[in-house]
């Protein structure tokens, strides 16, 4: 009886090992196998699907995903950059064309706001931007009467004042910390004179070139009347068939990025003509007071400079500077160039961030770029137009960037007033 009790204690053990056995083959057997550890590396066979939405042939898959989106940017790179130097041999070959259109842009937008008074005085659109346009060029003219008048009315008491300076150096040469002797200082002045001999042909060359483009300059003075008077009068017409010429989805866009564009436009005009005026008024006053000759012609020149941000300020205020030094001598020449650096803080820490707002803020780095570029391409004309076309390119960029709201296709439109 016991044996038979330890029989089946036995026979339980062995069918549970071959049980436990059996489920374990069975488990090994439905496991796959594991892959070698170099398989990732060897090449699809060539059956395999290509699984990378990325990817439009074999070829594509066998090269790196970073190497495929490089090689994308830089097609796209590329022909951007042909598309745009295309561009600028274009505007290069019009330049008498385009520098033109530009100004009479720039004086549409400082002139629009007094064509819309007129217009809302009941005055026909016609003869309200015909008097905002006479009186614009009779202020024009002018002011440079005034100021070549009362430059030719100075000039020869400043020569006397130059006369004296350069013998006041000769002195100083001699006596200062230089030591330098009579026949060193003529050496000097010998060298200075044949510099000038030397280089009189290519003075004489670019007084030619610059009397045979005086035809080019009345021309392009025409242009920017007549292109001026019919941007004041159909500027709105003329924007509305340039947007027509586009895609239907692609006009409400386009409108709206170019009247924030025209806005911002006509803001940085305003504000920088207010701007200049008050720079103008300061340092002419701090010349007044001084006494210095050519008050009236350089606060001008500072007025004129002020519509080149950063540089055109620094630069009238240094000839500003140098025009005191040789009339009234140097202590008043320091004067006068602290009454400038005190006048361009002013603007840069009051007058700029008060007038021109956050709707046409540039950074100063983008500044300086957009006026270096400018002075490449175009020379002064370049750095004059430079600064507004980069406001206006960054108001329409971001108006551009929003998306229009959609409308849900279940949407139903819906009128409160009567048919």
């Amino acid at each position: 009886m016991r044996l038979n009790r330890f029989q089946r204690v036995r026979d339980n053990l062995i069918k549970a090992y071959d049980s436990g056995r059996e489920s374990v083959r069975q488990a090994r057997s439905e496991r796959p196998s594991e892959p070698d550890r170099y398989d990732e590396f060897l090449p699809p066979s060539a059956d395999a699907e290509i699984v990378h939405a990325s990817t439009n042939s074999r070829d594509d898959a066998d090269v790196p995903q970073p190497l495929r989106i490089a090689a994308a940017w830089s097609w796209r790179l590329i022909v951007v950059g042909v598309i745009g130097w295309a561009l600028l041999r274009l505007i290069g070959m019009v330049s008498i064309v385009v520098v033109p259109l530009a100004i009479a842009l720039l004086l549409s937008a400082l002139f629009g706001p007094a064509v819309g008074w007129l217009l809302r005085l009941r005055l026909p659109r016609s003869m309200a931007t015909f008097l905002v346009l006479v009186t614009g060029i009779g202020l024009l003219v002018g002011t440079l009467t005034l100021v070549v008048n009362e430059f030719i009315a100075g000039v020869p008491k400043l020569t006397e004042n130059a006369a004296a300076g350069v013998n006041q150096i000769q002195t100083w040469a001699k006596t200062g910390p230089l030591h330098l002797s009579n026949d060193q200082v003529a050496q000097g002045i010998a060298a200075a004179q044949e510099w000038v001999n030397s280089n009189t042909a290519a003075l004489t060359s670019t007084g030619i070139a610059t009397v045979a483009t005086i035809a080019e300059l009345v021309t392009g003075m025409l242009l920017v009347i007549f292109a001026t008077f019919f941007f004041l009068r159909d500027g709105r017409q003329i924007w509305r068939f340039i947007v027509r010429l586009f895609p239907v989805n692609a006009r409400w866009s386009l409108a709206d990025a170019g009247d924030a564009g025209w806005r911002t436009l006509g803001a940085y005009v305003r504000a920088t003509v207010l701007v200049a005026f008050i720079d103008a008024v300061g340092i002419g006053l701090a010349l007044v007071v001084l006494e210095v000759e050519f008050a009236f012609p350089l606060a001008a020149l500072v007025f004129l400079g002020a519509f080149v941000p950063i540089v055109g300020a620094s630069v009238s205020g240094a000839v500003a500077v140098l025009v005191a030094l040789v009339d009234e001598g140097w202590v008043i020449a320091l004067i006068t160039l602290g009454a400038v650096i005190l006048v361009q803080q002013i603007e840069g820490h009051v007058l700029q961030p008060l007038i021109m707002g956050r709707a046409v803020s540039v950074h100063p780095l983008a500044v300086i770029i957009g006026i270096a570029c400018g002075v490449v391409l175009a020379g002064i004309i370049g750095a004059l137009v430079a600064v507004p076309l980069i406001a206006v390119l960054n108001t329409a960029v971001r108006r551009l960037s929003r998306r229009r709201p959609e409308v849900p296709p279940h949407a139903e439109v819906v009128t409160t007033g009567g048919a």
